[in-house]
């Protein structure tokens, strides 16, 4: 069996979505729809933004259950993300935090799907 390349996240309105990852990621989606909106990332990842009154059938978990991780090369681009993102007007869930793996800052989306951008410590 394959790794897992596609994420499917439950939004309430998967056009809005759609641009706030667009504007994120900087990407832009190869499928949109008013019910569904698909991305090819860099990394092979495929991420879905699907609606939740639309699914079949229909989910049981809320937003937050779970998190995206989003890598990136140290503390600086930690810092520098942030800094980004609190510009563009990103809910900030928890403020850059170092814990026992790195330095890291927990985002969340329209929804509040949750997006942690962390950096691995040397320890980690």
């Amino acid at each position: 069996m394959n790794h897992p390349n596609y994420l499917l996240l439950y939004v309430e309105n998967p056009e809005a979505s759609g641009r706030f990852y667009a504007d994120l990621l900087g990407a832009t989606p190869v499928e949109s729809s008013p019910t569904f909106v698909l991305f090819a990332l860099k990394t092979g990842l495929m991420l879905g933004l699907w609606s939740k009154h639309t699914v079949a059938p229909a989910p049981q978990a809320a937003a937050g259950g779970a998190e995206i991780g989003l890598r990136v090369a140290n503390d600086d681009e930690v810092n520098g993300a942030y800094a980004d993102w609190t510009a563009r007007g990103v809910r900030i869930a928890q403020e850059p935090t170092r814990q026992e793996f790195g330095l890291n800052f927990l985002a969340l989306d329209p929804d509040g799907h949750r997006l942690r951008v962390y950096a691995l410590s040397d320890a980690a």
